[in-house]
């Protein structure tokens, strides 16, 4: 579910989540809406959205907040549903935001392709458009981007890498009955630390 704050927040609090894939590196502003979430702690994708949408605001380390981290964990235990209940906002064009927001609409344990998310939002034409507003999420997962694949139904780009949409795929589908441990637990406050 988005959250209502302005655009740009005072501050944002970065937080490492474990997952049965990888740390999920998450910026969160200050009433708790997640801003970004990608993969790994040092993640080159994650940088350069934080410099594009959010350059010059205060990043601090500190912990996610209790309502993200319960929901993540739950969708990693199976609970599909979970990822609507994540509070999120977005800075982005008004056409990415056209596009995330469909991205919403996509149940879990289906895909659909840039060509039918391009007409579902009215824009047959611009399936090129659809696929970079796509790859430009900065809330992964949460808003599942994933879920969106090749024409020919083929798994094709992907901000997390191809092997971690094959597993959020296999996962949604069911095919994974049982996560593997987490990767990470709690961070280290080295891991936590803005360089």
């Amino acid at each position: 579910m988005p959250a209502s704050p302005p655009d740009r927040p005072r501050r944002l609090v970065r937080s490492l989540l474990a997952s049965p894939i990888a740390p999920l590196q998450l910026f969160t502003d200050e009433d708790g809406a997640v801003r970004v979430l990608d993969f790994d702690a040092d993640s080159p994708r994650t940088a350069r959205l934080m410099a594009r949408w959010y350059g010059g605001a205060p990043v601090e380390a500190g912990p996610a907040p209790t309502a993200v981290r319960a929901e993540m964990d739950a969708y990693f235990d199976g609970d599909l549903t979970a990822l609507g209940r994540v509070r999120w906002a977005v800075v982005g064009t008004d056409f990415q935001k056209t596009v995330w927001r469909a991205l919403l609409d996509i149940p879990a344990g289906t895909t659909t392709t840039y060509g039918t998310l391009a007409a579902r939002i009215g824009r047959p034409a611009a399936v090129r458009a659809v696929g970079l507003a796509n790859g430009a999420n900065p809330v992964g997962v949460v808003i599942p981007c994933h879920r969106v694949i090749g024409a020919n139904g083929g798994l094709t780009g992907y901000g997390g890498g191809l092997e971690r949409k094959r597993w959020l795929l296999a996962h949604e589908a069911g095919g994974l009955k049982r996560p593997t441990p987490c990767v990470l637990r709690h961070a280290p406050a080295a891991l936590l630390s803005m360089t």
